[in-house]
């Protein structure tokens, strides 16, 4: 049995300051010099990039649908080891999970297998007594899910507070923050959501601060945090990435990050360090050379199409990049991984190790894949079924090679992605953790 004091964020919907409110929950404790554990509900990457800076710890992803629900206690767990609070942001509405699937995926099923009380932020922008009834029914619509109080958002004045106060005496459900409206500390979005910390530095900072003083001033943490303890201990043991045996030697693996390679899973370096390498990190639009030694390479999911020019400008890595992969050595790219390795990506030269050509589009694809790998790779073997999400609004074309990686079976039917000597390259992002044998073999892959 593990016992952690939690809250997860929840909402009615989609921008009512879930993002704010956890984020300035977050950063508020942390203030108090309180050690706390930030974890996103489903595949967003870029709201725990602002976690992790809030706390100073990883911003770790809870996703029931990629790596299923038997896995999020586990790896909540293994996320909040040591630590004196836990908050998780939701994603979308509570009750809104994969598509068609009823509650998989959602908030309401993770808080539920977390066993932590719900904190509902409302949006009361256009609402006074009308609030009572939303939160009734967010409330009784799962006896399950234990929603312990409301925090308001975006409250217009004292009398539009004393309104929304009055009506909500009568839901049985404890006020735990009023936010007035506050422009100045909103987040700036671009196509695939909010722009990413890495990319916004001094000026992500200024908003984390911002976030965490408006939560200090509007919010009762000491309330929050008794709420926080209410939680009873979960069953089970944390989940740990299994180690190998000591290997004779310790292949490097290169990992891309920087502004323009932001999403990533904390638990796919841990993987990859306890199948025995050593990663490295290393920036594509700055870096000349990959790291010393590097004997496989992880390029994961970004914002490439906003630094084409640069990325094309590092012409030295790019014949880095080229060679290695030409040499067979173990290369897993994905999303934006993808379009680096692509021919060219907007008409700019990219590593050319693709046949293909990418360009941005007007068309957002998006949602949850069910997987199968159609070839043998340095990830796996052909047959192997995995759970996926693509995020992007880029073409590829060709959208797959000779030998596809994956074959999607929802929502349509269809081949994507490249196996190319020792390269797997495609749209589809995927949680290692719920395969573990990817990362191991991997690992051996770059031992040759």
């Amino acid at each position: 049995m593990v016992s952690v004091p939690r809250l997860v964020v929840a909402a009615p919907a989609s921008g009512s300051g879930k993002t704010t409110v956890a984020t300035g929950l977050m950063a508020a404790f942390a203030g108090r010099g309180l050690a706390v554990s930030p974890h996103k509900v489903g595949p967003d990457y870029i709201d725990p990039g602002y976690h992790s800076l809030a706390t100073g710890r990883p911003g770790r992803n809870l996703d029931a649908y990629m790596c299923g629900p038997g896995l999020v206690a586990p790896l909540f767990t293994h996320g909040a080891a040591g630590c004196d609070l836990a908050v998780v942001e939701g994603v979308m509405g509570l009750y809104d999970g994969a598509s068609g699937q009823g509650e998989l995926a959602s908030t309401a099923q993770v808080s539920k297998l977390l066993r932590a009380p719900v904190v509902l932020v409302v949006d009361a922008s256009s609402q006074s007594r009308s609030v009572a009834a939303l939160v009734h029914g967010f409330a009784s619509w799962d006896p399950e899910v234990r929603i312990g109080g409301v925090i308001l958002n975006k409250v217009a004045s004292d009398r539009h507070e004393a309104l929304l106060r009055e009506a909500l005496d009568e839901s049985g459900l404890p006020v735990l923050g009023v936010l007035r409206r506050a422009p100045q500390v909103a987040t700036p979005s671009r196509h695939l959501g909010l722009v990413p910390v890495a990319e916004r530095q001094a000026d992500a900072l200024d908003a984390v601060r911002a976030m965490g003083e408006r939560v200090r001033d509007g919010c009762d943490l000491d309330a929050l945090m008794s709420l926080a303890r209410s939680a009873p201990a979960l069953p089970g043991e944390a989940w740990e990435p299994e180690r190998c045996p000591a290997p004779p030697t310790r292949p490097v693996v290169a990992v891309a990050g920087g502004a323009a390679f932001t999403f990533a899973y904390a638990e796919h370096a841990e993987l990859l360090t306890a199948a025995g390498a050593d990663v490295v990190v290393f920036d594509p639009l700055h870096d000349e050379k990959l790291p010393a030694g590097t004997a496989g390479l992880v390029v994961g999911g970004g914002f490439p199409e906003m630094y084409a020019p640069e990325l094309s400008a590092n012409e030295p890595l790019r014949r880095a990049v080229t060679g290695l992969a030409r040499s067979g050595a173990p290369v897993a790219a994905e999303c934006a991984g993808l379009l680096y390795l692509a021919r060219e990506l907007d008409g700019r030269p990219m590593c050319g190790v693709l046949d293909a050509s990418a360009r941005m589009s007007e068309r957002l694809t998006l949602g949850y894949r069910q997987a199968v790998a159609l070839s043998d790779s340095v990830l796996a073997v052909a047959g192997t079924r995995m759970r996926g999400h693509e995020f992007h609004r880029t073409v590829l074309e060709p959208g797959a090679g000779t030998n596809p990686a994956w074959g999607l079976h929802q929502p349509e039917r269809r081949v994507e992605g490249f196996v190319e000597r020792g390269v797997h390259a495609s749209y589809l992002h995927t949680h290692w953790a719920a395969e573990p044998g990817v990362a191991r073999r991997f690992v051996e892959g770059c031992r040759g």
